[in-house]
């Protein structure tokens, strides 16, 4: 009996990210057609072979594949097993008409650092309980695609920024405990969102993201300690529910919020 073919697409709470794919076609090959966004695709099994504005491609696990907004393409399985991927569509504007052409003449990009980042959105928004590391992550993945289009590839730049760090941590503490979206905090901070990540993280040794979440717990400590229920103080704390409390109070404290209160 031969696989069928799984798919599981959505629109997460996310700016500039469209639509999230993931499949796995047995043997489905898709007819030449456009999009109009921009294709972020990785492929985690198999082989994929495809026609983009005439010229033939093909993908691997090891890259990331980038077609631009409204240029046809199509996509084949080489091997007979079928292959398995994972897309995000971005809005067009979000790394330019200009860009383009540089995508069309070169959209597979071998580089291990683009490839991680991405496999960590797609976690992220699989849970869908992160907005500002999605935020965040998006922003350095958008930033290093664009160094790739443009040929200018670089490792961030290693000097400080504790001005800035702080200004982003007093942001964060003052939008406890219901937390700032990365593009609010950018004009807040007037600085790029990027470098806001950067800087954050050069700074304290962690990214903002992380930090916003160790504030969070640090709330639901105090709220359960004053004999809150759990289910009260996910909620007071910034929280989406009880298990996504849990999830990281455990990860910071080895316990359960119900084992730290428990006599």
């Amino acid at each position: 009996m031969s696989a069928s073919a799984q798919v599981r697409a959505w629109r997460p709470e996310l700016d500039g990210v469209v639509e999230v794919l993931h499949a796995y076609f047995p043997s489905h090959a898709y007819p030449s057609h456009t999009h109009d966004a921009w294709t972020v695709l990785l492929v985690d099994e198999g082989v994929v072979r495809y026609d983009l504005d005439h010229r033939e491609h093909g993908l691997t696990r090891a890259q990331v594949s980038l077609l631009p907004p409204n240029v046809p393409h199509d996509g084949r399985s080489v091997r007979p097993e079928g292959f398995r991927k994972r897309v995000l569509y971005l809005e067009p504007d979000r790394l330019g008409e200009d860009l383009t052409g540089a995508a069309v003449d070169q959209p597979e990009l071998l580089d291990p650092v683009l490839r991680r980042r991405i496999e960590q959105l797609h976690g992220v928004l699989a849970v869908g309980q992160e907005p500002l590391e999605a935020e965040s992550r998006l922003t350095l993945i958008e930033q290093r695609l664009r160094q790739h289009l443009r040929r200018q590839v670089t490792a961030p730049p290693q000097r400080r920024d504790p001005g800035v760090a702080s200004q982003l941590r007093e942001v964060l503490d003052a939008h406890l405990p219901g937390g700032i979206t990365l593009d609010e905090a950018s004009k807040l901070v007037h600085a790029h969102p990027a470098h806001l990540v950067r800087a954050f993280s050069r700074e304290y040794g962690m990214p903002p993201h992380r930090y916003l979440t160790g504030r969070r717990v640090d709330l639901a400590r105090r709220y359960l300690l004053e004999g809150r229920p759990a289910a009260e103080v996910a909620g007071l704390a910034g929280f989406y529910d009880q298990s996504h409390l849990t999830r990281h109070f455990r990860r910071m404290l080895g316990v359960t919020p119900s084992r730290f209160v428990r006599p």
